[in-house]
């Protein structure tokens, strides 16, 4: 039997028939993927030194860089020829690789039964004007970790349901002098602030631009929610040092039990079972995040990645292999304890959910609450005006009408 057909078996196996597939010979492809992702380093080698295995003449080989440099590699690598075959594209960069013609369009490799298998909200990292410029490989959002003994030393059954109900546990457990600061956010001036607002926009019934295109962020609701999280840090019911945050330092906060709530990452629910990472181990709850006055079941942040081609690979066939093999549900299944996978039946596979149940009820919740950040070209500018400008208003240098109008005039229609 010819390779080709062999390789068109193996991957209709996984339940991605109809996907075009094609021999290849001693084709060596260049993959760039974010270090420590929800998948470790260890897992994505895993992943890919199986998929050399079945894949004979084809060798993957992976490149590991650190988030904060990830979409400059990927923009400075275009220029090089072809340096790589297959690149991790965040949710927030689909316009501007689609537009800027980096990326491959898929769309005729995914069909409507394929789709509709793999969460919605996990197809808006790859989805840009109605085309597909990739498949999904993480689906994510932020999530509310706490920690029950402290919420039941404050008289408390379950975790807050509302806004309103995380501010008044926080502040019963603060009077009751359980912990300092109840709260710990990652409100550093990177990205994490900006995820943040985006959910507490949403939550309170804002929105980034207005169907005209015109910003809304700067309006009554976004300073609204400016102002709430410049009060979360002057009341004390919020960590102080919040304002120097990033995903990673709030996690250590919170698993070191210096904090009653979190909201991180998925990844932070096994962290949170490991003894040599959490001093909390048994006392972790997850949760959707609380419901705001426009989002009756909460709403959370899209965070996916998902994984392209770009335009200048050579072996773009070979590339898609790899990416159909890495993204299958049989190859998401049996890394399940890392991430959850984007495939939606996997959530009702009592093998694929077994030890972390809680996380799976809430992720099957919140993958379908989540908005996005604006997709729109000019992200990255507009993502640091709104990290300095959120900032200013933490640290009493600005007021939050002000500072969000300046961006927003800044950023213009879209």
């Amino acid at each position: 039997m010819r390779r080709s057909a062999v390789f068109a078996l193996f991957l209709s196996a996984l339940g991605l028939g109809g996907i075009t597939t094609a021999a290849a010979e001693d084709t060596t492809l260049n993959v760039l993927i974010m270090s420590d992702t929800a998948y470790s380093d260890k897992d994505v080698s895993s992943m890919t030194a199986s998929f050399n295995e079945t894949h004979p003449g084809v060798t993957a080989k992976v490149d590991f860089v650190p988030y904060a440099g990830l979409r400059d590699r990927i923009l400075l690598s275009q220029g090089s020829d072809g340096a790589y075959d297959v690149i991790l594209m965040d949710v927030i960069w689909i316009a501007e690789f689609a537009k800027r013609n980096l990326i491959v369009d898929v769309t005729d490799r995914v069909d409507a039964g394929l789709r509709s298998q793999v969460f919605d909200g996990a197809w808006q990292t790859a989805d840009f004007g109605g085309k597909l410029y990739g498949f999904p490989w993480l689906v994510d959002a932020k999530f509310m970790y706490y920690n029950t003994k402290m919420l039941a030393d404050a008289g408390f059954s379950g975790p807050p349901k509302t806004i309103d109900e995380l501010v008044a546990q926080a502040k019963a457990i603060k009077d009751k002098g359980i912990v300092k600061y109840p709260i710990v956010w990652n409100w550093g001036q990177n990205e994490e602030i900006v995820c943040d607002f985006a959910f507490l926009l949403a939550e309170a019934g804002g929105k980034f631009f207005g169907d005209d295109g015109k910003p809304t962020f700067q309006g009554d609701v976004g300073v609204k929610v400016a102002n709430f999280m410049h009060d979360q840090i002057t009341s004390g019911l919020g960590n102080p040092s919040s304002r120097e945050y990033g995903a990673e330092d709030g996690r250590r906060v919170f698993l070191s039990g210096e904090a009653a709530f979190s909201f991180n990452w998925q990844y932070v629910y096994a962290l949170s079972k490991n003894p040599e990472e959490s001093k909390v181990v048994g006392q972790v709850g997850v949760a959707p995040i609380p419901a705001g006055a426009a989002a009756p079941e909460g709403t959370s942040v899209n965070g996916s990645m998902a994984l392209a081609v770009t335009q200048t690979s050579k072996h773009p066939e070979e590339a898609w292999q790899y990416i159909t093999y890495v993204t299958s549900k049989k190859v998401q299944d049996s890394f399940a304890k890392a991430v959850l996978p984007v495939w939606s039946a996997s959530y009702s596979d009592p093998a694929v959910v077994a030890g972390q149940e809680e996380l799976a009820k809430a992720a099957q919740l919140t993958f379908k609450n989540m908005v996005l950040r604006p997709v729109i070209v000019g992200y990255a500018p507009m993502s640091a005006a709104l990290q300095e400008g959120l900032q200013a208003v933490l640290y009493d240098k600005g007021d939050a009408a002000t500072v969000l109008g300046d961006i927003a005039t800044s950023t213009g229609p879209q």
